[in-house]
């Protein structure tokens, strides 16, 4: 084994060491029985041994690597640097997240943990027992956190307090971390079956709901009184928040950007899809501007679902006619599976129209497609078609689970990558997917505008919020006034630009690349482009940074010298 090989083989097992909820997902069982340790101890050790790793791979001396290996040393750099980042930011500490807090991850876990063998079941109630030392760390946390001026913001806080509420106010053998005590596990002994199911309900009603009791008195006594009002949701608002801002735009988008340059870029792609906007409402409802066309959008009823059934079937439909048109556009397809999942009570309230979660590597589920049902009637029906070709195919299931194939690849490199390319290659498809006929017509292309709206808004506000002082409410008006969506699920996501700084700048930056790439490629080829192979050299070599990226695309598209004189 290549030192290359040793330190990335080191770096991906120090990733799921110490992120063992990340390791279940993916299939690895080693460490079903803990969770992740938040504590300064634990994450200055994570730091250090990040920085060791760093070390050791900047001194390989690139000129003595093959081209695939001067990828990987590359891509093993980027990603500690940008673990490096999110650690330094020091979000972990004192943020309060009402789409992916303690509040839903614990009750998010028992999708991805099966219980087949009695061993697992042990596994699982001493992860369990751990939930309520989290929440605790988690405390200690926010309190001090609260002494050195950073703390979370206003909004975000009363959501999670409303989260926590709704999840008490259930009966724990409800609850979904409660739902494993419940499985039918007929190889299992009926001894170590009863004392499962006993052990863990009695670790739900006695350690973790206290737990949580105590999470909420705490945010609602401790910081939300001293939470930051929605005229100052940025992290530029908090101590070392403009430095932390711009190390996170490099982590998640992997290039060098100020905010100032992002936002401008923000407004420019907002005026292009406005006149689009315009001109597909003056052709398919009949009015004569922006405001009319969204207001339409947005208040007429037989636009929106009428139930979460329609919901679901509608996501279901999309996948399966997508599934189908793909062999013509991509010569590399995934071997794994995808399914649409309804979202769970615990997170539908707060959370994002969507979301995926990656198969399990060793093949044991399926990607999944998370689509969020709660009250339909706010749920438009022409967003449904992008939404599903944006989260499963062509779109992250697609990506994704051909980067899981690529055995050729270090493991870090088959699950791990920027943001911008995974964001960005499920923004491209949006668009992609009109290109392959997947769009039942005009009035389902308005998803493709709200959604490129929507990420174009999110350069804008994101460092708005961040770096220019917006407020949330400005963030929110911005929206408004920009996109078709409902202003419920505005609101949810100005608040998630909130907790997860940075993030949202990917989509665009990484979709505006990968257009432009393509636009290069087929110029420089000619009439010998080819969309598959394209799309095989984009996806062949895992998540890449977006300067990798280019250069792979430019190495695909040089011509070809002549040969002989």
């Amino acid at each position: 084994m290549s030192q290359l090989d040793t330190i990335s083989a080191a770096y991906w097992e120090l990733v799921l060491e110490t992120n063992p909820s990340f390791a279940t997902s993916l299939g690895d069982r080693r460490f079903d029985d803990r969770l992740e340790d938040r504590s300064p101890d634990a994450m200055t050790a994570w730091r250090r041994a990040l920085e060791g790793l760093r070390a050791q791979a900047a001194r390989i001396d690139a000129g003595g690597l093959s081209p695939a290996e001067r990828m990987t040393r590359s891509a093993l750099v980027e990603s500690i640097a940008g673990d490096i980042a999110q650690t330094d930011a020091g979000l972990y500490e004192w943020e309060v997240d009402p789409l992916d807090g303690l509040q839903v991850s614990f009750n998010a876990i028992e999708a991805f943990q099966p219980t087949r063998t009695p061993g697992e079941g042990r596994a699982m109630v001493a992860r369990w027992r751990s939930m309520a030392r989290f929440v605790d760390t988690a405390i200690a946390n926010l309190r001090r956190s609260l002494s050195n001026g950073r703390v979370a913001v206003r909004d975000p806080v009363e959501r999670v307090i409303d989260e926590l509420d709704d999840l008490l106010a259930r009966p724990t053998d409800t609850w979904a971390m409660s739902s494993p005590a419940r499985r039918e596990q007929p190889d299992w002994p009926a001894a170590e079956l009863t004392s499962f199911r006993r052990d863990l309900l009695a670790i739900v009603e006695d350690e973790i709901r206290p737990g949580l009791e105590r999470y909420r008195a705490v945010l609602a006594d401790e910081v939300l009184p001293q939470s930051r009002p929605s005229d100052r949701p940025g992290l530029m608002h908090v101590p070392g928040g403009q430095d932390a801002y711009r190390d996170l735009i490099r982590h998640h988008t992997s290039l060098d950007l100020a905010p100032e340059e992002l936002h401008a870029t923000g407004l420019v792609e907002i005026a292009r899809i406005d006149t689009e906007f315009v001109e597909l409402g003056r052709r398919v409802l009949g009015v004569a501007d922006l405001d009319l066309t969204l207001a339409r959008l947005r208040q007429d009823p037989s636009l929106h679902f009428a139930s979460r059934d329609e919901i679901y079937a509608k996501a279901v439909d999309a996948l399966r006619k997508a599934e189908q048109a793909v062999p013509d556009w991509f010569g590399v397809l995934p071997l794994a599976p995808c399914e649409v999942v309804r979202m769970e009570a615990h997170e539908e309230k707060h959370s994002t129209v969507a979301y995926y979660r990656q198969p399990a590597a060793d093949g044991s589920r399926p990607g999944q497609f998370f689509i969020n049902t709660y009250a339909p009637e706010t749920r438009p029906r022409y967003e449904a078609e992008a939404l599903a070709y944006h989260e499963a195919v062509p779109g992250h299931h697609l990506q994704i689970a051909i980067g899981q194939q690529l055995d050729d690849l270090p493991e870090f490199r088959r699950h791990l990558g920027p943001t911008a390319f995974f964001e960005g290659w499920g923004l491209y498809t949006e668009r992609l997917a009109d290109e392959m006929g997947l769009y039942t017509g005009d009035l389902d292309r308005f998803g493709i505008l709200s959604f490129d709206a929507w990420r174009a808004c999110r350069l804008v506000v994101d460092t708005g919020m961040h770096a220019l002082g917006w407020s949330r409410d400005r963030a929110i008006d911005y929206m408004t006034a920009h996109t078709a969506l409902g202003e419920n699920n505005i609101a949810n996501e100005v608040d998630r630009y909130i907790v997860w700084p940075g993030q949202a700048l990917a989509y665009k930056t990484g979709q505006l690349e990968i257009l432009r790439l393509r636009d290069m490629a087929r110029e420089s080829l000619g009439p010998a482009f080819r969309i598959r192979r394209f799309h095989d050299i984009v996806l062949g070599s895992g998540a890449v940074p977006l300067p990798t990226l280019r250069e792979l695309v430019e190495a695909y598209a040089a011509p070809t010298p002549p040969t002989g004189a």
